[in-house]
């Protein structure tokens, strides 16, 4: 393999275009899909009318590229990494002045990748995606008979899911962002922002209206769509598509967003109570907990990292094998280099003395001593010795084959949900709510899989930094540092300094109400559009 060039300044291939295209070849085989955003002037359908919504083709190119576009919305530029783990995150950037600026909080800083993560219209382009599919795909119904109404209505459960999701993702961005709620061919309907409880109301009750509709497995024996779905088994489409396990838990993240820990612990709890109904059902590999060794090296084939598995509840996979692998939208890209790529140093790192800080278990699987050998354990670091340890957690690189000129290919999932998180997001709930006995269970069930550690009542620590510290541990490199810090921070209520702006101390609680936990809004979209106004902490 040759040496990355991952200077953003030097990138040959358009993550927008190379993943889509990638999806539409391996996966639907038809190339009628846009990648235009929300804002143009010209059509942003998925096809002209006069060949597009007659078959079950067309509704499983259409669908699917729905899934295309919100996964290349999230991983272009590396978004989901940039915007999660980098603002008073865990990690240090080598060289780079622009993501330097991210974890220094300088959001509004001119650099080209910057304004690039702070459009949204790419998720517009998804959300309009959405929107048409739910108003035009009936019409195949009656046009094909292999069209089936329960597939139809699977289906547009399916885009109900999308377009809610993407509402929810967006809002923990950008706080109050335009709501269409129909698709618009032509001239962008110029819409000023909505309010983001509006906004995650709509987003609610178009999740909780799909998770009614949508089955736990698709292609097997699930008795809401039996039978090979658009022609494949379970194996085939799980890790792919959302279930009725992922709507339940995008609806608890919202709720948790949104401070309602009572529904944020219902939800969980329908999660983890059928979890066990989808162990070893229909011939794939089972929706399971997963050692240390099943997450970091994909032992016996369960990493929610690794290409498509039962155990990626929520996110978009790069099938290798259907040759999805690209050469951006990792965060293999931020964090690996030599032995694992040929690299000498990354773009980023968690420094030696704060993976100290983190880790202070000594029976700690992800990092710890080797007894008193001197070694340390590399399930998340690699050469900690050196100054600049590799975080190696995430590591799925393609092979010399995959490799083309000054690109290395990654196959690596976006990963927003896995059952690991979502057993830590129920003890915060359950913590919150007081049901501490519930709260521990669920930490000590997700903490015990990385060594004997185990929260003791009687040690006196913070049952609440005690979940939160666990996440930071588990979740590290999954783009959740920062809204994990924006919940704490909402259930402590602290009225020490947060931050500081201009010379001035903030609380969290004033920090937030200037609209301090959201990113400012690219001026490419405020030039476009002069109803949407800038957040005001960027203004």
């Amino acid at each position: 393999m040759t040496i990355i060039n991952m200077k953003y300044s030097n990138y040959k291939i358009s993550i927008c275009h190379k993943i889509t295209l990638a999806l539409i070849l391996s996966l639907i085989g038809i190339g009628n899909f846009s990648c235009k955003k929300i804002d143009d002037t010209q059509s942003v359908r998925l096809a002209t009318e006069e060949s597009n919504w007659k078959t079950l083709e067309d509704a499983r190119a259409n669908l699917l590229s729905v899934y295309g576009l919100l996964r290349s919305a999230t991983v272009s530029d590396n978004t989901h990494w940039l915007m999660g783990d980098l603002r008073q995150g865990d990690f240090a950037i080598t060289n780079r002045a622009d993501l330097k600026s991210i974890v220094a909080g300088q959001l509004n800083a001119q650099y080209p990748v910057i304004n690039r993560i702070t459009n949204w219209r790419r998720f517009y382009a998804a959300i309009n995606a959405a929107s048409l599919f739910i108003e035009r795909s009936k019409e195949i119904v009656g046009k094909d008979p292999r069209y089936t109404q329960i597939n139809n209505n699977v289906d547009i459960a399916q885009a109900k899911m999308l377009r809610g999701f993407a509402y929810f993702y967006m809002v923990r961005i950008w706080g109050d962002v335009p709501l269409l709620t129909s698709s618009h061919d032509g001239d962008f309907v110029k819409l000023p922002r909505t309010s983001k409880d509006k906004v995650l109301q709509f987003a609610t009750t178009e999740v909780l209206a799909a998770a009614q509709v949508v089955p736990f497995r698709y292609g097997g024996t699930d008795p809401i769509l039996p039978g090979l779905y658009y022609g494949g088994n379970w194996p085939t489409w799980n890790g792919i598509i959302f279930t009725r396990l992922s709507a339940y838990i995008i609806l608890a993240h919202i709720a948790a967003w949104q401070g309602n820990y009572l529904d944020a612990a219902n939800y969980s709890k329908f999660v983890l109570d059928n979890q066990s109904t989808q162990y070893y059902v229909d011939g794939a590999n089972p929706l399971d907990y997963i050692d240390m060794d099943a997450l970091t090296n994909n032992v016996n084939y369960y990493s929610p990292f690794a290409f498509k598995r039962a155990t990626l509840m929520v996110g978009f996979p790069f099938e290798a094998g259907n040759g999805l692998s690209t050469a951006n939208g990792h965060i293999e890209q931020l964090t690996l280099a030599a032995p694992f790529i040929p690299k000498e140093t990354p773009e980023m790192f968690v420094p030696k003395d704060s993976i100290l800080k983190i880790f202070t278990s000594p029976q700690d699987l992800r990092f710890s001593m080797i007894g008193n050998s001197g070694y340390y354990r590399t399930n998340y670091f690699t050469n900690f010795a050196s100054e600049q340890p590799i975080f190696s957690k995430i590591k799925v690189v393609g092979t010399q084959a995959e490799t083309q000129g000054n690109f290395t290919f990654y196959s690596s999932s976006m990963v927003f949900s896995r059952l690991e998180e979502i057993t830590l997001l129920r003890a915060e709930a359950c913590a919150v709510l007081g049901q501490r006995t519930e709260a521990i269970n669920a930490l000590n069930r997700a903490a015990n899989l990385r060594g004997p550690i185990v929260y003791d009542p009687a040690s006196g620590k913070d049952l609440i930094d005690a979940i939160f510290e666990e996440r930071r541990r588990e979740l590290m490199g999954e783009g959740w540092r920062w809204y994990d810090i924006v919940r704490y921070n909402r259930i402590k209520n602290s009225n020490g300094t947060f931050i500081k702006k201009n010379g001035t101390p903030l609380t969290f609680k004033q920090f937030e109400n200037a609209g301090g936990i959201y990113w400012p809004v690219s001026q490419d979209v405020i030039n476009a559009n002069s109803s949407v106004t800038q957040n005001p902490y960027w203004q």
